[in-house]
């Protein structure tokens, strides 16, 4: 796995590939957090938050990546990880962007896969 000092350049270089519409109002762009973040609704200790958009009335509109998340999920090269980066970013943009055109459909997707992972723990303790 890289270091933190690697996973946070390599997240500003990719984010630095994308167009400037992007960051239309993401006024505290996009951080990058040491520690891991367990996902409140894991039931195992077992579901990470990799990224986080947040909206917040006083502290704006940003995109925070967690490397601890990322060392806790992948086992990968270096290319790979890259790649997971990148489209965790991408997931986060699409948040953001659909926050400002006022669309809800990343928050519907990600609901149901929150609803598939419960029902996939609930069948893995039945056997």
């Amino acid at each position: 796995m890289i270091s933190f000092e690697v996973f946070e350049d390599v997240t500003y270089e990719i984010t630095d590939t994308f167009p400037e519409v992007f960051f239309r109002e993401l006024n505290g762009g996009v951080m990058v957090r040491e520690y891991s973040r367990l996902h409140p609704a894991a039931l195992d200790h077992d579901l990470f938050v990799l990224g986080e958009y947040h909206h917040d009335r006083y502290l704006g509109r940003f995109i925070v990546l967690y490397y601890g998340s990322f060392v806790n999920c992948f086992t990968c090269s270096d290319e790979e990880l890259r790649v997971q980066i990148r489209k965790v970013l991408l997931h986060e943009f699409r948040h953001h962007l659909e926050s400002l055109a006022g669309e809800r459909d990343l928050e519907l997707e990600d609901a149901a896969e929150l609803t598939q992972y419960r029902a996939r723990k609930a069948e893995s303790k039945k056997t």
